[in-house]
């Protein structure tokens, strides 16, 4: 019998991607405080989040397959999280317009035995200069006030953003691509 899988993560964008490549699975929230988690870098410490919110889960749920996930911005050197409320928001946004930043997600797959494999993606977005009157419109939607960075590609993509460089569905906050490498080798 094949493991069930999981995905330890409340966002529905990455519900939305796993379903390009997994047909059936479960979405459990992993309930990790994020936080409470401290790394070196910021690389290391999306891999570490995405470790710490699958094995929240996959310590119920021992014979399935657990994906965690956790997706950051870094601009410059700082990295900016979930905005904390509307005027965090427009700070974040203001301070991305124009500017190149970097999306980073790290990924990790806990197979039965427990044997864990993760990674990490980094793809580059260089935004448009933005009216502080079209960042006002994009925040006062609501929509940017539970996304790392203040913002969805999918819902500013025509005006906001200038290029990418790497995985899209990175942005969104899923690399399926690598994810997909991962499942396939079922943890060798």
């Amino acid at each position: 019998m094949k493991p069930k899988i999981i995905l330890a993560s409340a966002s529905p964008r990455r519900k939305e991607l796993l379903k390009k490549i997994v047909a059936r699975f479960r979405v459990i929230n992993s309930g990790v405080d994020e936080a409470r988690i401290s790394a070196a870098s910021p690389a290391i410490f999306a891999r570490k989040a995405a470790i710490c919110k699958a094995k929240a889960v996959a310590a119920k749920y021992k014979r399935s397959i657990v994906i965690g996930a956790d997706t950051i911005i870094l601009l410059g050197r700082k990295i900016l999280g979930k905005p904390k409320s509307r005027k965090d928001a427009i700070a974040m946004l203001k301070s991305l317009a124009g500017k190149t930043h970097k999306v980073i997600t790290g990924i990790a797959v806990i197979f039965p035995g427990p044997k864990i494999v993760s990674s990490v993606a980094v793809t580059r977005v260089k935004m448009n200069k933005v009216s502080d009157q079209e960042i006002l419109d994009y925040v006062n939607s609501g929509r940017p006030l539970d996304k790392a960075g203040a913002y969805g590609i999918q819902e500013i993509e025509e005006i906001f953003i200038d290029k990418i460089e790497g995985d899209y569905d990175n942005v969104v906050g899923l690399p399926v691509r690598q994810l997909q490498k991962i499942l396939s080798r079922g943890g060798k």
